[in-house]
């Protein structure tokens, strides 16, 4: 009989030597990528793929925080609903906007509800509409809505990995939201 496996986050004994300088980077400092560092290989090749998606999106960050909370939503990943509530108030976003991506886009901002519809469209339907993809090259361009894509691929991908191995969430994250919880 197979033994079901196991993946809690690495602690730094048992990191790879095979990844063992991503250990003091963006790596080592969220559970999410502990987790992942059970396969060193996706780990180091998931790197440059999440330097774009985080760090240069054509989305802005506030647009980028959007899609990533509507789709931890949409997967029901509470890992990165909180990690994003967290890195979205950082940006500049407020609760109120914050909230409103849990419930329906006839709730949200204008700008926020098309982010949020194409979300929507990409997990009902693996595509967007001609309506929505129209509106969204308007507003981010080609390359934003390739980027928007990209990132609920990206963002979906961890959010299975993080409900499959049940990924606590990072322990500053969970100070932080205990000392300032979304209201």
């Amino acid at each position: 009989m197979t033994e079901t496996p196991d993946f809690p986050p690495l602690t730094d004994a048992d990191w790879s030597d095979e990844i063992a300088d991503m250990l003091g980077g963006f790596a080592g400092g969220l559970n999410v990528y502990r987790t992942m560092a059970h396969n060193p290989a996706l780990l180091r090749a998931w790197t440059d793929l999440r330097e774009h998606v985080v760090n240069r999106t054509a989305l802005g960050k506030q647009g980028s925080e959007v899609v990533i909370l509507r789709t931890g939503v949409r997967l029901g990943s509470s890992y990165e609903w909180q990690q994003h509530v967290s890195r979205a108030r950082k940006c500049g976003m407020d609760d109120a906007r914050i909230l409103s991506l849990r419930g329906p886009v006839e709730g949200m901002a204008p700008g926020d509800a098309l982010l949020a519809q194409a979300v929507d469209e990409l997990f009902a339907d693996a595509a967007l509409s001609e309506a929505t993809l129209a509106a969204l090259a308007a507003r981010v361009g080609k390359t934003g809505v390739l980027d928007l894509m990209a990132t609920v691929g990206f963002y979906s991908t961890l959010g299975f990995i993080l409900n499959t191995s049940r990924t606590p969430l990072d322990d500053d994250i969970a100070a932080e939201l205990a000392a300032q919880p979304l209201s």
